[in-house]
């Protein structure tokens, strides 16, 4: 058996998102273990983005100086065009995950890119469905995944931030050999 283990914490604002990185950071919290998605919301200007798998991501807009300062610290970053939501900017393994679930056209039961790789992750499909409405709707998406021990430890430190939720999602699933 394989578990799959995250918690998603949903983020009012940048500044918010931000300050709870950074405590994860302080925390010890491994950043490999831990991607960011949202919409950058800027009204004038256009975004530019460009995919790496390395250390930079170029991104201007609004809040270029935001996403600019996680390309570094997340593994991997991606500027994505999403039906149903427009422009997302992801930064972290999501954005493999993304990519994957593309590759394996998983993108089913009406979910977006961005859902079919929360649901390849064990996320639930109504947990999916509100995480999609709230990055629609401009929030920030947190995602710390890891051993059930590195989940409960980020969800602990997620509670001492401003995260508007916080959830903890683990699915066992069967792994044929």
């Amino acid at each position: 058996m394989s578990i799959a283990n995250s918690v998603v914490a949903v983020f009012e604002s940048h500044d918010q998102a931000e300050a709870a990185i950074r405590t994860l950071r302080e925390n010890g919290f491994d950043m490999k273990n831990l991607s960011i998605a949202g919409k950058d919301c800027h009204k004038e200007g256009h975004a530019v983005g460009d995919y790496t798998t390395g250390d930079r991501m170029w991104h201007s807009g609004k809040l270029g100086a935001f996403w600019g300062g996680f390309w570094g610290l997340f593994l991997g970053s991606a500027f994505f065009w999403v039906p149903g939501i427009g422009q997302l900017l992801v930064a972290g393994p999501l954005v493999m995950w993304i990519f994957g679930a593309l590759d394996e056209a998983a993108v089913v039961d009406r979910l977006n890119a961005l859902g079919a790789a929360l649901h390849r992750i064990g996320i639930p499909k109504s947990s999916v469905v509100r995480y999609e409405t709230e990055v629609k709707n401009g929030k920030l998406l947190l995602v710390a995944h890891g051993t059930p021990e590195d989940v409960e430890r980020a969800q602990e430190i997620l509670h001492q931030t401003q995260a508007q939720t916080s959830t903890v999602h683990a699915e066992v699933f069967a792994v044929c050999m």
